[in-house]
């Protein structure tokens, strides 16, 4: 039997039904990881769609795809380069990975002891992470989410946006003198972030400290960046994987100030231990216990043979408030494709649109939709189990119940006799139940972390981008390439002149007409 098939019987059940016909379900559609446990049970996949989506992992090769990255080998095809992000958590990392992450800690540690100063002879108390998309969210998200680990007297802000707002924000509050700028960009080119990085120079008076993170040393050097604050990484990390590297410098920095002491392993090392041990199981397990692996074969499921066009991602827990924000870069612009490695029109869609927001916020938003809408999106909660603090217990029953109640739904014979019970007529009854009827029936993937710590947080990262690059291989795509994000930057180069009035407008006349609305 084929997907179409296989997709066909199980559109003619319900959920439920799954669940009638094997009450096993629920544990054998649950599989732990590394610091997390994937339940995939109310999504409409059976034993036979698994088998076969196992036998199109086994066609598409993705265990081969895999072990190459693994080892160094090409699988960027089109920039031809390794993608070796797993390489810069490893336990056996290369000597440069090793060398770049004791600089780190050495810096950390000269700033945590009050060594590093500012020009005015200040010690440093403030660090300003510069970079956008790959250089931004991640060191952004884990700073937010492993607040309980930063340590006492640093202030960390970050700056991305053009939008001048979005620096005077990040500044507002700071002392010049005791700010360390990180300017984070791979090539050293990007617009946004040189932008930025030169108004951080002109408020630090053009003599504060300011380093560098970079595949392209020379360029920083060149910009004014001395050679024992530019931090490499390298071409065969990808932007959008490369928070493992010196990307989090800033990360490193305000976990490891501590009373003038520098521990051992800090709490970065945990989160790149985290990840680590996610690496080994996707890279060792066997495709009906890999986690990673069984998450993008349903959700490749969902988009290639359901027709799902998006899944929602909700967190229920504060900390990773910005997750849904760094998986749509992750998902979208590796998998956001067209053609095949090999520039062969997809014949079906390998990627979805990735969004949400925090739960229970979203609930009071989105989820009308999610629960009443004509459209079946499914949605992927994200709890900690032992998360601690107020407002665990109401915080987790919100999430069971929602991921219940769009499987189970309310009948509209139900809603008619909840409100006849309730003393309504029948005739009101009547005229309300389509109202309060909820369809059921619909996808949820529940993904629970142990906790809240590095380790699992690295953990949680690392999956996903198992599951992106994964997915990928599923489809034939290359995930590690991005020219989408290029053309409408080479646009706004060519119409910077013509919004300043010092060239000639393009011959697109709604582009024009906006230049002449906009020059006024």
């Amino acid at each position: 039997m084929n997907h179409h098939e296989l997709a066909q019987r199980l559109a003619s059940l319900s959920l439920q039904d799954l669940f009638a016909r094997d009450p096993n379900r629920a544990a054998a559609f649950t599989f732990a990881a590394p610091h997390l446990t994937l339940d995939v049970s109310r999504q409409r996949i059976d034993a036979d769609a698994l088998a076969a989506l196992a036998q199109l992992a086994d066609a598409m090769d993705v265990a081969g795809w895999r072990d190459r990255m693994a080892a160094g080998a090409v699988v960027n095809t089109t920039e031809v380069r390794a993608a070796r992000h797993t390489a810069l958590r490893a336990a056996d990392a290369p000597p440069e990975v090793r060398e770049t992450r004791a600089r780190m800690r050495a810096l950390a540690a000269r700033i945590a002891r009050g060594d590093l100063k500012g020009a005015g002879g200040a010690p440093i108390s403030n660090v300003l992470h510069i970079g956008i998309g790959g250089s931004d969210l991640g060191p952004r998200l884990v700073y937010d989410a492993l607040k309980d680990h930063r340590g006492a007297g640093l202030t960390l802000r970050f700056a991305a946006n053009i939008d001048g707002a979005d620096f005077a924000d990040a500044v507002e509050g700071l002392e010049p003198d005791r700010t360390l700028v990180i300017v984070v960009s791979k090539t050293f080119t990007t617009l946004e972030t040189l932008f930025n990085a030169g108004l951080a120079r002109d408020w630090l008076g053009g003599q504060g400290r300011i380093a560098a993170v970079t595949a392209a040393p020379a360029r920083a050097s060149a910009w004014g960046v001395g050679e024992d604050l530019i931090f490499p990484f390298w071409d065969w990390v990808g932007g959008r994987y490369s928070l493992w590297s010196a990307v989090g410098l800033s990360c490193e920095i305000a976990f490891s100030r501590s009373a003038g002491t520098q521990p051992e392993r800090t709490t970065f090392d945990r989160f790149l231990a985290g990840a680590a041990a996610m690496d080994a199981h996707f890279c060792d397990a066997p495709f009906e216990r890999n986690a990673p692996l069984l998450s993008a074969a349903v959700q490749h499921w969902n988009r290639a043979a359901l027709g799902r066009a998006s899944y929602a991602i909700v967190p229920y827990a504060h900390r990773l408030q910005l997750l849904p924000s760094y998986l749509q870069q992750l998902e979208m612009e590796s998998n956001g494709k067209r053609v095949t490695r090999d520039g062969a029109a997809l014949t079906t869609p390998a990627s979805v649109v990735t969004w949400g927001a925090a739960g229970a916020n979203a609930q009071h938003s989105f989820f009308q939709m999610l629960h009443q809408g004509t459209e079946q999106i499914p949605v992927e909660f994200v709890l900690v189990k032992d998360a601690g603090g107020a407002g665990r217990t109401p915080l987790l029953a919100n999430a069971l119940a929602q991921a219940q109640a769009l499987m189970h739904g309310k009948s509209e014979d139900q809603a008619r006799a909840d409100m006849i019970a309730k003393g309504v007529s029948e005739a009101e009854a009547a005229r309300f139940a389509p109202h309060r009827t909820f369809p059921g029936n619909r996808a949820s993937t529940i993904l629970a972390l142990d906790d809240l710590s590095p380790e699992s947080l690295g953990a949680l990262l690392a999956f996903y981008e198992h599951r992106t690059v994964a997915q990928a291989f599923l489809a034939g795509i290359n995930p590690f390439d991005q020219y989408g994000v290029e053309l409408g930057k080479e646009m706004a180069g060519a119409l910077q002149p013509a919004l300043a009035g010092e060239a000639p407008p393009p011959d697109d006349p709604a582009t024009a007409a906006w230049i002449a609305r906009l020059r006024r």
